[in-house]
């Protein structure tokens, strides 16, 4: 049988996510189009991750979702669905089709060599998402700086805290491996049930990084206007701090690292009150 999206969707929702996605916290008008985008982002990643269906399969599955998105066909639902919220909100589809390219990537590229590339994938896989937010609630583009870090920051954490899975079950690696090779760690240490020293050496100095990119934007959500989103900013800015420090005394490999619901709910009524109060 023919591959289909469809056929491939993993099933995960936006509630299983990490971070809060088109949460209570924005606009009603706003929450529509945002789910547009997660539901297309989140069938394209269900696409490229897919052990059973080969790398060209999912190619092409990806390049029926970019024709549809760019107005050539009407191949892929939630293209299409995405399409037809662009027009209503007069959006470019440039977002959606940077984000392709990164989940094309992912079908041939499975190691990356150095932080600075593994960056230059967030480029593709994660700042486009915080950029259509902001270009839905009609933000100013000089908040992208602030937007592109914190995103870069989520991913590389989604990374670290599904090392071991990534590499066990789809045979794909995020850790750098000039970063491994100057530990003295080697990628098969991802397969194992623990941490070796010197993998832990390597997650703690990506965790470190990733607080560098943090502090970069801690401005944001003070850069933005629409009080809600702000708000909603503040919240994933306070979790990303927190799982980041996590990930420097936790091990991913063999320790829990995901927030409980009610540790999340504590963090997030904290940075949403210390946001209002500013």
């Amino acid at each position: 049988m023919t591959a289909s999206a469809a056929t491939l969707a993993s099933g995960k929702g936006h509630k299983d996510e990490n971070f809060p996605v088109a949460s209570f916290m924005l606009k009603r008008e706003h929450r529509a189009p945002v789910m547009a985008f997660y539901h297309f982002a989140r069938a394209a990643d269900d696409v490229a991750d897919n052990e059973s269906a080969s790398a060209g399969e999912r190619l092409a599955l990806l390049g029926a979702m970019r024709s549809t998105l760019a107005g050539t066909s009407d191949e892929n639902a939630e293209a299409l669905a995405l399409r037809g919220v662009l027009a209503d909100y007069k959006l470019s589809p440039q977002h959606g089709l940077d984000l392709l390219t990164a989940f094309e990537q992912d079908c041939t590229v499975n190691r990356h060599a150095t932080w600075d590339s593994l960056i230059d994938y967030c480029r593709v896989s994660a700042m486009p998402v915080g950029r259509y937010v902001l270009d839905v609630h009609h933000e100013d583009r000089s908040t992208w700086v602030a937007s592109d870090a914190l995103c870069a920051a989520l991913q590389v954490i989604n990374h670290l805290q599904d090392c071991g899975k990534d590499y066990r079950a789809i045979d794909r690696v995020y850790v750098p491996t000039e970063m491994l090779a100057a530990a003295g760690a080697t990628i098969e240490d991802l397969g194992a049930d623990r941490a070796s020293p010197a993998l832990r050496s390597v997650i703690v100095a990506m965790a470190e990084k990733t607080l560098g990119l943090l502090a970069e934007s801690s401005v944001f959500s003070g850069q933005i206007k629409d009080k809600r989103l702000a708000v909603e900013v503040a919240i994933i800015q306070r979790l990303a701090e927190s799982l980041t420090r996590r990930l420097i005394t936790h091990d991913p490999l063999s320790e829990r690292v995901h927030h409980g619901k009610i540790e999340m709910a504590g963090l997030a009524a904290w940075a949403a009150v210390k946001r209002l109060a500013a």
